[in-house]
């Protein structure tokens, strides 16, 4: 058997996975229209298109159209660049995301996921930190107190959550003994079952993530960086035209690699329940080569993976619009004397029950 994620199908894979991520952040914003319509019981977009469907392309070309705008005594490199590294650092986090698993053509191997690395846990993290740099320069180049204000708060936000996120993915790395995401959505596929999936093994960890990435992609209740009501507009107060819409869309592109991510550690990546049951009953009952049933399983897991991603897209909107925006000091608080010993406690409860062999 030739295994081929060459170089160029690997290319044609990140391409693809970028290219998704664009397209799923431009119909984020559709998407958050509508639900907030839904739940405030009004109309949402419907002039654009059957639906408002074509509502994002109608914001892409306001935003392309819209005057370039430089503020008075702005460092104009770093003003550009923020904005920039914003987008680019959202989606390389996508790259290592295992979207589905092989799928097989004659000898050839093909893996759907765009890099394969042994540390694309630790990728994920590292890129996600380098994010807050973009936010950082941005507020900073901008030469607006409101924006530099938005901007210093985003970076004591991100640190201070960043240590309970990573404090809970210790306790997934115990378990799976591997930073591959690969490799820990591979071992909850055991018999196919959603109870080997790691939300079972780690329900607190989980609620610990779930929070943390809340903060980490500025949604509410964690949007103190861009709070209307203190700082104008935050660390983009002083943007126009589609620097603006950068900043815009990485914020979305963000919450899709978080929502893949969580898909990814805890509820099973591209495994599905009774997976093995149904491919078996392709190739007994019905008489398929083993290949293209496990081809066909693959193809259902990636649209399973991407079922999940949806979810907790739809919830990350839901919340928005259901609860109220934190103080600056409780977020803090927060952060500080409840999730990181909350997070402390999963991890020496992980490891006696892992000595216990309760879990392994």
């Amino acid at each position: 058997m030739i295994e081929l994620p060459t170089l160029g199908w690997q290319s044609i894979v990140i391409l693809v996975v970028f290219g998704v991520s664009l397209l799923i952040a431009t119909y984020c914003t559709y998407a958050e229209r509508v639900i907030a319509a839904f739940l405030q019981d009004r109309v949402g977009p419907d002039r654009a298109g059957p639906f408002g469907l074509l509502q994002p392309l109608a914001d892409a070309v306001k935003l392309f159209t819209k005057e370039e705008f430089f503020p008075a005594g702005a460092n104009k490199a770093l003003f550009i660049m923020g904005p920039c590294l914003a987008m680019i650092t959202a989606l390389m986090s996508s790259a290592v995301i295992p979207f589905g698993n092989v799928i097989q053509f004659g000898n050839n191997v093909f893996n759907l996921q765009g890099i394969e690395v042994n540390i694309g846990m630790l990728w994920v993290f590292g890129i996600v930190s380098l994010g807050v740099y973009g936010v950082m320069i941005g507020g900073w180049a901008s030469n607006n107190k409101f924006s530099l204000l938005g901007a210093i708060r985003a970076g004591s936000q991100n640190i201070s959550y960043e240590l309970a996120m990573g404090l809970a993915l210790i306790a997934v790395l115990m378990i799976s003994g591997t930073l591959s995401l690969r490799e820990i959505t591979l071992q909850q596929s055991a018999a196919g079952e959603w109870h080997f999936w790691n939300i079972v093994k780690q329900p607190l960890g989980f609620i610990i993530f779930l929070v943390c990435a809340f903060a980490e992609t500025n949604r509410t209740p964690f949007d103190l960086p861009e709070c209307e009501t203190e700082l104008v507009g935050g660390y983009h107060t002083e943007y126009s035209s589609m620097k603006m819409g950068l900043y815009l869309f990485a914020e979305y592109v963000n919450v899709f690699v978080a929502s893949a991510v969580m898909s990814v550690l805890y509820f099973g990546g591209f495994n599905f329940p009774f997976q093995y049951e149904l491919r078996d009953w392709f190739v007994n009952s019905q008489g398929w080569e083993l290949m293209s049933a496990q081809n066909l399983i693959s193809v259902l897991g990636l649209l399973g993976l991407f079922g999940k991603i949806f979810a907790f897209i739809f919830f990350f909107m839901w919340v928005r619009w259901t609860l109220p925006r934190f103080r600056y000091d409780q977020l803090m608080r927060l952060g500080w004397t409840i999730l990181i010993p909350l997070a402390i406690f999963n991890i020496l409860l992980t490891g006696g029950l892992i000595l216990g062999g309760i879990i392994k």
